[in-house]
């Protein structure tokens, strides 16, 4: 196979090998208009994608598989670009509105998401395949083991499906975990929180996961008012995301500067 040798784990690069799999992954898409692929690789999902849309954009961070993809899907080249999704910025693409969609490396999950988070207003719709675990965690709701500042995160602006488990045997190089496909739809909110303060909440109770809240969040230096509130009482994982949004809305109000 191509490259099959020259494959960097350094770069997460597990290549799906499955065209079931790829073409169920594709038929989850909702918007259609413009996609986003992320790290193609040898084009599995690329030449299921070209049949729901003309208008593809791929993402891939190792020259050789551009070069290759340039020519096998010579429709698209001047959509293709070599660059590191981390620091990729859609608005110098005039892309406004897109899918994104990709076997995303597993090494940097965690900053594919945030990144998601940052540029939202411009995606959608997200279809993404993470570790398993991974997904677990976006997905998972309070009082699980799993459920995470990740989780509450992704959940406060995105309505996020576990969509299907993928076995490590339908990927070259064999991973040593299974993979597991979700879909991530924006949500319409109808409020408005202060983004610094709700990141700093959430991250900071998560940090200190075994103590009260009073206590965890004490170091934020809300007002004395904030800290009388009684769900202030509990660890962090029985909260749900709706609490994260009122605690934040609440500490807006009377955050000491």
């Amino acid at each position: 196979m191509f490259f099959k040798k020259k494959l960097k784990k350094k770069l997460g690069q597990y290549f799906l090998h499955d065209k079931n799999i790829a073409q169920k992954i594709v038929n989850s898409i909702s918007f259609k208009k413009t996609i986003v692929e992320i790290g193609p690789g040898m084009g599995m999902l690329t030449q299921y994608l070209l049949l729901k849309s003309k208008n593809v954009f791929l993402i891939e961070i190792d020259k050789k598989y551009v070069f290759f993809l340039k020519k096998k899907f010579s429709i698209i080249k001047n959509n293709i670009f070599n660059l590191n999704f981390l620091n990729w910025n859609p608005q110098e693409y005039f892309l406004s509105s897109f899918t994104l969609i990709g076997n995303f490396p597993y090494n940097i999950s965690s900053q594919i998401l945030f990144k998601i988070i940052k540029y939202r207003e411009y995606i959608p719709e997200c279809i993404g395949m993470f570790q398993k675990e991974v997904a677990e965690r976006i997905t998972s709701k309070n009082k699980k083991k799993s459920y995470g500042k990740l989780s509450v995160i992704m959940q406060t602006f995105y309505k996020i499906e576990y969509l299907f488990t993928v076995n490590n045997n339908v990927f070259i190089p064999k991973p040593r975990v299974k993979s597991a496909v979700v879909k991530m739809l924006k949500k319409k909110l109808n409020f408005k929180i202060k983004e610094s303060i709700f990141f700093n909440i959430v991250k900071t109770a998560f940090l200190y996961r075994r103590k009260k809240l009073f206590n965890s969040l004490k170091i934020l230096s809300f007002s004395t008012e904030f800290y009388k509130l009684p769900i202030l009482n509990k660890r962090v994982e029985q909260l749900s995301v709706n609490d994260f949004i009122l605690l934040t809305k609440y500490a807006s109000k009377i955050k000491i500067d």
